[in-house]
């Protein structure tokens, strides 16, 4: 019983305490809605090897419809799923749900005011994306969302590139 206080009691405090980035503090949908295009990313296992990677957002009634496309082996792949918002988070934390009953978190952790990039990551920050509107984003753009993530205290070393052209 005593062990399982302790835990709880950490757990609690991991929550409460933890790294957790900081999201945006507004998020308009509808500008968000459209195609983006996947930069660069930390490893997943379920983007092992993909390139050409996209995820179009559409706002339905009650939740964002999820497209996500790319190439596998020269092979394309696609994935549907649904992204809920998270409640008084000024539609800057959503939930996402590829597989029910799993959702993940989708943290906008930066933006730009044109919305022409935007950078999402999760609670632990354990995923990262940097997604754009084009297929490449401006050398400049791309340093300082790196600058930016470092200062943040995210491992930019472990980001990998996707192939877009």
């Amino acid at each position: 019983m005593k062990t399982i206080l302790v835990f709880s009691g950490l757990f609690l405090f991991s929550l409460l305490y933890g790294n957790a980035p900081t999201t945006v503090s507004d998020v308009d949908l509808n500008r968000y809605a459209g195609v983006w295009y996947e930069i660069a990313r930390y490893p997943q296992w379920f983007e092992k090897g993909m390139t050409h990677v996209t995820a179009e957002y559409i706002p339905k009634k009650d939740y964002i419809e999820v497209i996500n496309k790319g190439y596998k082996n020269g092979k394309p792949k696609e994935a549907h799923g649904k992204a809920f918002v998270v409640e008084n988070s000024g539609n800057a934390k959503l939930r996402v749900q590829f597989f029910w009953p799993f959702r993940g978190d989708y943290w906008i952790i930066a933006l730009a005011p044109d919305y022409s990039w935007a950078v999402v990551s999760n609670k632990k920050k354990s995923t990262l994306w940097i997604l754009s509107r084009t297929p490449a984003l401006p050398e400049n753009t791309l340093h300082g969302i790196i600058r930016l993530l470092r200062q943040r205290e995210f491992d930019t070393g472990k980001l990998e590139f996707v192939k877009q052209d």
